[in-house]
């Protein structure tokens, strides 16, 4: 079995569920962003 690194898994996915290269960039930005808790430089209440 052929091993991708996350940029082609990422590519491989988007086409075969249909999306732009906006769409996926903006999944790809919303994990940066979220998932390693980065922010927008807002308060944060916790």
């Amino acid at each position: 079995m052929t091993q991708l690194s996350k940029p082609q898994r990422d590519r491989v996915l988007a086409q075969h569920y249909g999306f732009t290269d906006e769409e996926l960039d903006f999944i790809i930005n919303y994990d940066i962003k979220y998932r390693m808790g980065k922010d927008d430089g807002g308060d944060n209440d916790s």
